[in-house]
This record gives structure tokens, sequence and C-alpha cells, in this order.
């Protein structure tokens, strides 16, 4: 699947199905705090490991929002 094809089933997921859609939020979320974390100087080192735990759970997130993509690709590539 090219890049292109990619992000129409994203888009598509987006529009169609909850589950992804919850999940690109959640994402998105966190992107923000990780924003709000890295525009800082200094971070506390609870603010660190927030950090790092954000990072693993964003891509968490990303890889279960990618095997979402990968199976209606599939599932839709044998359908036509």
């Amino acid at each position: 699947m090219s890049a292109a094809e990619a992000q129409e089933v994203k888009n598509f997921l987006l529009q169609s199905d909850q589950q992804f859609r919850q999940l690109a939020e959640q994402h998105h979320q966190l992107d923000d705090r990780l924003h709000q974390l890295i525009e800082k100087h200094y971070l506390s080192d609870t603010e660190h490991v927030e950090e790092v735990t954000l990072k693993k759970r964003k891509l968490a997130l990303k890889d279960q929002m990618e095997r979402i993509v990968r199976e209606y690709a599939r599932q839709h590539s044998r359908a036509s």
C-alpha cells in the first residue's frame, strides 16, 4: 500500500470508524501534552518520566491505528 493509499484509508476511517477516531483523538491529546513538555527549558524528574511515558503511549496508539489501517486495506483489497 502506498503512502497516498494509506492516508486515504486513514481519512476514511476517521470519518467512519469510532474506535479509529478515538485512538486518533487520544494520540492528538498526548501529542499536545508532549509539545507542552518539550517547550519547557527544564523538566523535573516527574515531567521527564511523563515525557517518556507519553512517547511510549503515543507509539502504542500509532501501532494500533496502523494495524486497523492494514486490516481494513487487506479486507477491502480482497473484496475488489
